[in-house]
Order: C-alpha cells, then sequence, then structure tokens
C-alpha cells in the first residue's frame, strides 16, 4: 500500500519521523524503519533523514508494504455485543456505544473482531489478517447495526457492493440548531483535516462524500433537530464532518463542534438505525432496525 500525502499546515516544522507516523497509523519505530529502509521519498529524496523537520506543501510518499503484517488478533469471550442475525455467511450486529470495532494503534485488544473470533472462529481467514470479516465499521461511540462476513465469498460480495453504494446504511442523528432546510443532500469531498492530521474535513482534494438529510423533529429547548441520515459513501467521520461543515455538528461530538451546554451525553448522539443490503450468496433482500440506544433516548428533548 502506498500513501502519498501533501504535508498539511498543521505538520509544518515536525520530523520526518513523526510526520511517517501520523499519517500511516504506524508506531514510531515502525516509521524510523520505514526511512531507514528507504520507503519513505519526500520531494523526490529517497533517504531522508528522520530528524529532518518537513514545511507545509512537501510532498511525503510511504511505502507500507513494507510495514511486518498485524499480529493476528485474539479471541475474547469477554467481548459483549448483540447479533441479531447470523447463518453461514452473515452475521448482522447491534454494536454498543464504546466497543471499537477491530484492533489498531492505541486499541490492540477488546474489540469487536474479538468477540467475533470467541463466537465465530471460522471468520479468522476471511477478509485482512488484523480485522477478519470486517467489511465496515462504525466509529467507537456510535451505536447500531454492521453487518460481517463470515465466508470469503461474503466477504467479496459485500465490499464490492458497499463500494458501488448498494448497501442502504441509514442513521439516526440529534445535531444542534434549525435546518434551513427539512431535507437535502451534502455533497463535499472529505480527507485529512489540513490543520489537523488527526481529524477529517471537508477539503477539495478530498475523496467524494454525499450525506442525504432528512428532518424528523425540532426542540425548541435546546434548539435541536432529530435527523435521519443515509449514507451514499462510507467516509471515515462521514456524517460528523458532513453536519459541522452545514454548522449543525452532532450534539456530543466532543471533535467536530457538537459539545455544547444544555446536553449531557457523553458520546456523539449518533445511531445506525437501519441496515438493508441483498444476501451475498441467495440474492435475497434483507433489511434490519435497531431501536435507539437507551442512553440517546435519555436525552433526546421533548
Amino acid at each position: 500500500m502506498i500513501v502519498e500525502e501533501t504535508v498539511p499546515p498543521a505538520l509544518d516544522g515536525q520530523r520526518v519521523d513523526r510526520v511517517v507516523s501520523l499519517l500511516s497509523g504506524v508506531s514510531r519505530s515502525a516509521a524510523d524503519g520505514l526511512i531507514e529502509g528507504g520507503h519513505v521519498v519526500v520531494d523526490g529524496d529517497s533517504s531522508p533523514s528522520k530528524k529532518a523537520k518537513l514545511r507545509a506543501g512537501q510532498v511525503i510518499v510511504i511505502d507500507l508494504s513494507a510495514v511486518p503484517g498485524p499480529a493476528r488478533p485474539e479471541p475474547d469471550p469477554s467481548v459483549v455485543f448483540t447479533v441479531v442475525y447470523a447463518d453461514d455467511d452473515v452475521i448482522v450486529i447491534d454494536k454498543p456505544a464504546g466497543l471499537v470495532v477491530h484492533p489498531a494503534v492505541g486499541n490492540e485488544t477488546g474489540t469487536l473482531v474479538n468477540g467475533l473470533l470467541a463466537r465465530y472462529p471460522e471468520i479468522v481467514g476471511v477478509g485482512e489478517p488484523d480485522r477478519p470479516g470486517i467489511v465496515h465499521r462504525l466509529d467507537a461511540g456510535t451505536s447500531g447495526l454492521l453487518v460481517v462476513a463470515r465466508s470469503l465469498v461474503a466477504h467479496a460480495v459485500l465490499s464490492r457492493r458497499l463500494a458501488s453504494h448498494d448497501v442502504e446504511r441509514v442513521y439516526t442523528a440529534l445535531v444542534w440548531g434549525h435546518l434551513s432546510a427539512q431535507q437535502g443532500l451534502i455533497d463535499a469531498p472529505i480527507g485529512r483535516h489540513p490543520k489537523d492530521p488527526l481529524r477529517m474535513g471537508v477539503v477539495v482534494n478530498g475523496k467524494p462524500a454525499r450525506t442525504h438529510f432528512a428532518v424528523e423533529r425540532t426542540f425548541a429547548a435546546p434548539d435541536t433537530s432529530l435527523l435521519t441520515c443515509t449514507l451514499e459513501t462510507g467516509r471515515t467521520h462521514q456524517i460528523r464532518v458532513h453536519l459541522a461543515a452545514i454548522d449543525h455538528p452532532v450534539v456530543g461530538d466532543t471533535i467536530y463542534g457538537g459539545n455544547r451546554p444544555g446536553i449531557a451525553i457523553g458520546r456523539p448522539f449518533l445511531h445506525a438505525a437501519r441496515l438493508a443490503f441483498e444476501h451475498p450468496v441467495t440474492s435475497e433482500p434483507m433489511s434490519f432496525t435497531s431501536e435507539l440506544a437507551a442512553d440517546l433516548v435519555a436525552v433526546t428533548p421533548t
């Protein structure tokens, strides 16, 4: 895998090894190994010093194929989640808020994948070794529905259908303020935020991203709106970034401006409420719904 990025202003003056680590998600020691092995190129220079300080606008290319493969996650029967449907090819999960979907830096254990391996050990060879069965994700703070592939055929078909936008994913979100239109489409590319490499944002050179929204209810105390959001694409933090971009951030979203007085929640008010797709083997239409999580019901204005 090749990562090519233009150094954003937020990383101006940072060392090469730190920038490699931040942009690729690898550890600092792994970043050092990539640099020393000639797998990092800065403005055409294939042997930059790891201590060299980069400037905004420089182009850095990182060859991640040289990073040793991640350790396979271990089964963990203590991970709690609800299975709403399972057959030989697919598993549909109702994920609780706070549960990370798959292992990553900082969350190597206790993820949904660890729990899935305990219940369904046969998925170990389905998909990527560090995230077996996973074809799409929910943020850790988002509750609700996601589908997991239990067979290689299902993984291939579901991945392709997600890429071609043939899986229906509908979310419920509570946002700050009252929208000027009762329904609409937010069509704005999403990429790494130019001022904060750990966040996403609407950027000119980002990947295409489209979110449909419809206002279900409005509230006056405090001024908020309950929305139904349907994903046409599936970028990282897409709904949260798009709603923040139109000045209606998701209530409780501390990263994208939704942490305001009036509603104390502890996570973004975002719930994956509906999931629909054709079965990857039988082509049978399948649809699932999930009631709003109890912690979200408790803070919904009346």
